[in-house]
């Protein structure tokens, strides 16, 4: 029994949910690169200390990450309505892929949030008021 609304009705409407959380996916992505690049620039024209730049690292990472969950979200709706093999076949390897990237950035982002909590236990002052790891 055919659905009322037609399987060509159905499709359609999942091709604009598809374009749609993308879309989300691409705008994410592009705003968490303009902050970045702004922050980046700042913290350029302030100084060039390495450690400045480790938060914007940090937040462009969250960025991406979530980014890339949008994409992800969106090639799992681009099965949902009567997914050939080589559609599936194509979905497991996009989905590989994204999920490697998203485990290589979280990776980097708890790395990068280690050394800044390292770097904020060295310089951060201690009881008597001197910073932490000088003499």
């Amino acid at each position: 029994m055919e659905h009322p609304w037609g399987q060509a009705a159905l499709a359609g409407l999942v091709d604009l949910l598809v374009t749609l959380v993308e879309a989300a996916g691409a705008v994410v992505i592009f705003i968490g690169a303009s902050v970045a690049f702004v922050q980046f620039v700042g913290a350029a024209i302030r100084g060039r200390h390495t450690v400045d730049f480790v938060p914007i690292r940090l937040g462009l990472g969250r960025f991406l990450t979530l980014g890339l969950e949008f994409q992800l979200a969106g090639d799992i709706l681009r099965t949902a309505v009567a997914p050939t093999l080589r559609e599936i076949a194509e979905l497991a390897a996009i989905a590989t892929i994204r999920t490697a990237l998203n485990y290589f950035l979280n990776k980097e982002i708890q790395e990068a949030r280690a050394e800044l909590r390292g770097i904020g236990e060295v310089t951060a002052p201690g009881p008597g008021g001197a910073a932490r790891g000088t003499p």
